[in-house]
């Protein structure tokens, strides 16, 4: 058995995202079933978190649409009249099992407020130890662009970092990671286990218009942010019987992003790492190699920023190829940084008299 499995073995707390397509099945209740599946985990000694999908697909019909809305009126109405339905099929799945559970909805603001974000990891905290199932979703209702975290992959990742979870499991209607896409490929096989998330993995999902909602792209992306907090990420087939029980018994299923206790960042680092980056700053190749070496990010090394950002939003960093170095918390808004760029500090601050000394200090920088 391959290490990356045998750690899931011993996993003790989980993240479980169950997305919208899965929660459709006319063949059976998947609420019923998937609850089933979570009760089995717990019976091993296991804590598990819901991330669940579904709201939006359970609301529109109530408000006598004839399709699903793209607007984003229709789409907050929708979330609104279907979270009450949502959390009503899951309390009545796990109420079978005499389990209770408990809705929590986020945004990117929860976690981007510490204090917020320290408030959501203590209840979560408390509702685990008292036994129930929280199940997790974004709040959708109030959530526009600027405030969203974008997807519940990426919300299932950000949740492992609240909890202390070591396992994300991801569940989607593909077996895995492929070498090519196969349904276009037929000699394209699963990859089992993926040990470092470096471009030729991220070129097997597929490119930038890869990135939709519940893409493999954005399945690996998720991944990293599970990574940076010591939580392995596992990219599951949803329509499989026993999917859950396969996973955390070491079987070969799916795709394994491997990540260890020892990837576990600081709580600092990994709270930003968590956060929707704002912008994006370019650096020069020096500024780069001392980024790796764990340095502050000085203006010299700054060769284009892009976005408009706020001081303390989060940046993301990358070098002259467009590969992601780090990302961290800018000291500075995004004109002053323009104004700023490529020079000397002390040059600089002929500019700007109050400037701070890096565009990103070192305790605000989580590498990628």
């Amino acid at each position: 058995m391959h290490a990356a499995r045998t750690r899931l073995t011993e996993a003790r707390r989980v993240v479980v995202k169950i997305g919208s397509a899965l929660l459709k099945s006319t063949e059976r209740d998947p609420f019923a079933h998937f609850a089933a599946e979570v009760m089995a985990l717990r019976r091993q000694g296991r804590e598990v978190i819901v991330v669940s999908s579904g709201a939006i697909a359970l609301g529109w019909p109530s408000l006598k649409l004839l399709a699903r809305p793209t607007d984003l009126p229709g789409l907050q109405a929708s979330a609104a009249a279907g979270q009450s339905r949502l959390m009503a099929k899951w309390a009545q799945a796990f109420g079978w099992f005499d389990v209770d559970v408990a809705q929590v909805l986020l945004t990117h603001d929860d976690l981007k407020d510490r204090r917020r974000y320290d408030n959501a990891r203590q209840a979560l905290s408390l509702l685990l130890s008292r036994g129930l199932v929280p199940v997790i979703n974004e709040n959708d209702t109030v959530s526009v662009d600027e405030i969203k975290l974008g997807d519940n992959d990426t919300l299932a990742a950000a949740v492992s970092g609240l909890v202390d979870a070591d396992a994300v499991v991801l569940l989607t209607g593909a077996p895995g990671l492929f070498t090519a896409d196969p349904s276009v490929d037929p000699t394209a096989t699963r990859v089992p286990v993926v040990e470092e998330l470096g471009d030729d993995v991220r070129a097997l999902a597929g490119g930038a218009a890869s990135h939709g909602t519940g893409g493999m792209v954005t399945k690996l992306d998720a991944a990293a942010i599970a990574r940076r907090h010591g939580a392995q990420t596992v990219i599951a087939p949803g329509k499989d019987p026993g999917v859950l029980a396969r996973v955390f018994a070491g079987d070969d299923i799916g795709t394994v992003v491997m990540a260890s206790a020892a990837d576990r960042a600081p709580a600092r680092r990994r709270w930003i790492g968590t956060l929707r980056p704002r912008g994006t700053v370019v650096v020069d190749d020096g500024a780069a190699a001392a980024l790796a070496r764990d340095a502050s990010l000085l203006w010299a090394g700054v060769r284009q920023v892009d976005g408009d950002f706020d001081a303390g939003d989060v940046v993301r960093i990358v070098d002259a190829q467009g590969r992601a170095v780090a990302r961290g918390l800018s000291a500075v808004d995004a004109e002053t940084a323009r104004a700023v760029r490529g020079k000397k500090t002390a040059d600089a601050r002929a500019l700007v008299p109050t400037l701070p000394d890096e565009l990103v200090h070192r305790d605000d920088l989580v590498r990628e």
